[in-house]
This record gives C-alpha cells, structure tokens and sequence, in this order.
C-alpha cells in the first residue's frame, strides 16, 4: 500500500522524499522497486534514451584532493598527463559520435577549473565542432565563474556539466580542497547564462544509501535536467583503492529509488557500468535509468559503442 501511495504521488507529479524512498527500501524487493521506476520512467520521459560523449581535454595535474580521482597530483596513479588535445583531435572525436549517432559531446578538463586566460582555447574548439556538426555540445570545465560560462554559451555550448559526486552531508570527508557550496554556486551561474546544468556523481564510495538519495534530491534541486550516476571503479593509488565493490543488487535498488526522488531528469548510466552482470544492466535501464554515456570515459575504458545500441534496442528503446 505503501508503494502504491508513493508511486501514484510521483506520477502525479510530486517527487518522493529521501524519507519516502528509504521507507520504500526496507518493505519493497529489487523488482517492485525497479518496476515502479521504470512506470514513472515511461511516463515522464516515454521509452527515449539520450546518450552522451566526453573526451578528457585536458589530464592530469590536478590541484584538488577527491579521494575517489586519477588526475589528483596528490596520488601516484601512473595516469597520462597533458595540458590539452588539439583542436583537430576535438573536431575529430565530435564528428566520429554524431556519425555513430550519439546526441551529446563534451570537453572535460582536469583542475580545479579552467582560467580565463585559457578559456578561449576551448571556446575556439567548440566553435569549430559547431562549424562541422550538429551534435549538442557539453562542457566539464570546474568551478567557473559567469565570464567564462558565458564565453562557453556565446561559442555554443548548451550545457555544463559540474558533479555534487555525493551528499552535502558526505562530500567533506572525501574532498577538502572545495566545497558543496563551490559547485552549487558555478552550477547557479552556469543557469543564469543560460546554460542546462548535467550534475550528478559517484556511489560505491562508503557513503550510505541516505547519501544517495540525497544527491538525487539535491541535484534535482540545484535544477540538474541530466543526473549521471557513476558506479565507483577503485582506482591503484588513491585513498579509495580498496574500497569494495558494490552488489549490483545494491546498484539497482539505488537508482531505481533516485528515480523516485528525481523523476523528471534524465537519470544517465555512466562511469563504471562495464562491471556490472548483463542481467543487472538490464534491469537498471528497465527499472529507472533513461541515458547513458557511450564509448571511453575519462580515466577508464567504456563499453563497446555497438553492443550497446543492440543492448538498447533489444529492451525497446530509441536512441536520441
């Protein structure tokens, strides 16, 4: 009765609260859960699955400390290191995924965030993606201020991506070197140019399903249209590398509940799903997930592009 209650409030329109989805996880099974996601899923988004790019502009050399992250300069990880890719290389990697039909693409940069001095940089390579394709261009640049995020929309960008990675509640003890309030503030900007705000995170990374719940809650209210949800990869070197897995059962309960809490955005299958059994992957994006992030990821290899389209035909979806 409970479920029902919910479920028909959150159809109606209303999100369910973290208390609501936490009531929910200690009567409900995985699949009563996931079947109720996936029910607000079909009706508030239909059976469209947007699907996204990123292309590590710029690794390495990081000046902050997320104890989850390859680029730290704080940890020896052994990753590759660079100041930039060409604008060549952006052009190229752009073209090649809306020819495979991917919907979205953006540059990420590694630090704390991209100077003004440097910000025209980028913006000459987003205005040269624009002058060869139509595929919607993104933007992962760090703590921004208005100038620079006006200079991004003035060259084309349509949306900034700036992950919350966890609760309010839980992010100071995994990051030190800035604060919740730092990415609400360039996330608030980033709306007032004009630009769609992409903002999500990690699970997996000792935080409690509370913490999950509350991300999904506050990113959808800091206004995040798209809601990637990262799966932990422990990577050698950082303080997280021995961080254990999470049960995919856990993975699927997860979303499913951040559906519930944040039924209008675009719940967006990211980082680390590669290691998730095909039956869960299945059932996440059956059971709340609507997007997912194609090809290679920052630091870490993706899933195979193809296997992915057949993937998402085969459960009934149109690729946007």
């Amino acid at each position: 009765m409970m479920l029902t209650r919910i479920l028909e409030k959150v159809l109606g329109g209303t999100p369910a609260t973290v208390e609501e989805a936490l009531a929910l996880n200690e009567i409900c099974t995985t699949d009563e859960l996931c079947d109720a996601a996936d029910k607000v899923r079909r009706h508030r988004h239909g059976d469209v699955l947007d699907t996204c790019s990123i292309m590590n502009a710029r690794s390495g050399h990081c000046t902050e400390d997320c104890k989850w992250c390859a680029q730290s300069r704080h940890y020896s990880t052994g990753v590759r290191e660079y100041d930039s890719v060409t604008r060549e290389e952006a052009v190229a990697a752009a073209k090649a995924n809306r020819e495979r039909g991917v919907g979205r693409f953006s540059l990420v940069t590694s630090g704390r965030k991209v100077s003004r001095a440097d910000i025209g940089h980028f913006c000459d390579m987003y205005r040269a993606i624009g002058e060869v394709s139509d595929i919607c261009m993104c933007a992962s640049m760090g703590l921004l201020g208005r100038e620079e995020l006006q200079a991004l929309k003035d060259a084309g960008v349509r949306r900034y991506h700036c992950n919350l990675e966890t609760s309010s509640e839980y992010f100071p003890s995994l990051c030190s070197s800035h604060t919740h309030e730092d990415k609400l503030r360039t996330i608030a900007l980033a709306r007032e140019v004009g630009l769609e705000v992409c903002c999500g995170g990690i699970i997996g990374m000792g935080e409690s399903l509370r913490d999950r719940l509350l991300l999904a809650e506050e990113t959808r209210n800091a206004g995040a249209v798209s809601i990637p949800v990262n799966i932990l990869q422990p990577i050698k070197g950082t303080p997280l590398e021995n961080t254990e897995h999470l049960s995919g059962d856990e993975v699927a309960r997860s979303v499913a509940l951040m559906r519930l809490v944040a039924p209008d955005a675009v719940l967006r299958f990211a980082g680390g799903r590669a290691q998730l059994p095909a039956e869960i992957t299945e059932r996440i994006l059956l059971g709340g997930m609507n997007g997912a992030m194609i090809g290679d990821l920052l630091t870490t290899v993706g899933n195979k592009v193809a296997e992915d389209y057949e993937l998402f035909a085969r459960l009934g979806y149109e690729v946007r």
